[in-house]
């Protein structure tokens, strides 16, 4: 076992061959749309995302279901695993099987398998000082998603949203590993900051993150400024807050947004600042078009995250 219980990472890892390890995740939850063929593959794209978050490949995967049989429909069932499988068939990972339960509120997501060289697993820690950060996905799914649960988020905000969190990290992944990666996680349920302290936490460095230049969706800013904030934002912030400073003046909303949980967020990593422009470069010219660098590893304030 390379990466097990041991360690709060993405996924787990076990060593087959000298050249060869399984990478092993699981990832499931409630609707986060109405449409249940949009649920499905906004699902799938966040379950395989914790493979690509280890720098892994992944292979194949297992359907996780809980369903309400006396509510809804088999046809949204139908839906929903249509389009988990078209999702994975467009990443070559093969479904296997699965399982369902009968449950009062409906879950889906998938058990994924991937491989990955031993020698090259991207693991949470391992972020040295010098180190440039760089975020491939913009923050605010959160935000907008409680914006569209209160019918308030307007048609440009909601395909935003839902653009990114059906963008895999494939892309982003690849083009990372063409260069010196030392440490990497993807941004999912605690936040871009929940994420980043796990990170750091118990480490001899520091995050500090530039929050000006982290994107965000658009709408995600104006939902905040009307109070659209997901519980989780709050919670996010009221558990990393020891660990966080934050410099005067910021913008108090921009900062809070730092704390929204993500679904299907992108991928934070560190890379030597020598190869920060390059690995930019790399992602803009494969797709990922919102890749920025969002701040350094700094061998001040260890275990925590500055923000200014």
């Amino acid at each position: 076992m390379l990466v097990g219980l041991k360690v709060a990472d993405d996924a787990g890892v076990y060593r087959l061959s000298d050249d060869l390890a399984l990478v092993q995740t699981v990832d499931f939850f409630t609707p986060i749309v109405d449409d249940p063929y949009t649920f499905g593959r906004i699902a799938a794209v966040n379950a395989l995302s914790d493979v690509f978050a280890m720098g892994g490949t992944p292979l194949c995967a297992m359907n996780i279901v809980c369903f309400p049989n006396d509510a809804l429909g088999m046809d949204v069932l139908r839906e929903t695993l249509r389009g988990g499988l078209d999702v994975c068939a467009a990443a070559g990972v093969a479904v296997v099987g699965g399982h369902s339960v009968i449950d009062l509120e409906f879950k889906y997501g998938l058990a994924v398998t991937g491989r990955v060289d031993p020698a090259h697993i991207w693991t949470k820690t391992g972020a040295r000082a010098g180190d440039r950060l760089i975020l491939t996905k913009p923050l605010g799914t959160g935000a907008i998603s409680t914006a569209i649960k209160a019918g308030l988020a307007a048609p440009d905000q909601v395909a935003a949203a839902i653009a990114s969190m059906l963008e895999l990290n494939r892309a982003a992944a690849e083009m990372l590993q063409r260069h010196p990666v030392t440490a990497a996680t993807d941004v999912t349920g605690f936040g871009l900051i929940g994420h980043a302290v796990e990170m750091v936490e118990g480490t001899e460095i520091g995050f500090e993150i530039e929050i000006g230049a982290v994107p965000l969706l658009p709408g995600a800013l104006e939902q905040a400024a009307i109070g659209l904030l997901p519980g989780g934002l709050v919670r996010n912030r009221d558990f990393c807050a020891a660990l966080v400073d934050i410099d005067p003046g910021l913008a108090p909303l921009r900062v809070d947004l730092l704390f929204d949980p993500q679904t299907s967020g992108g991928l934070l990593a560190a890379v030597p600042a020598a190869h920060c422009a390059s690995a930019l470069a790399a992602l803009h010219a494969a797709g990922v078009a919102h890749a920025a660098a969002i701040g350094e590893v700094i061998a001040a304030h260890p275990g925590r995250i500055r923000l200014r």
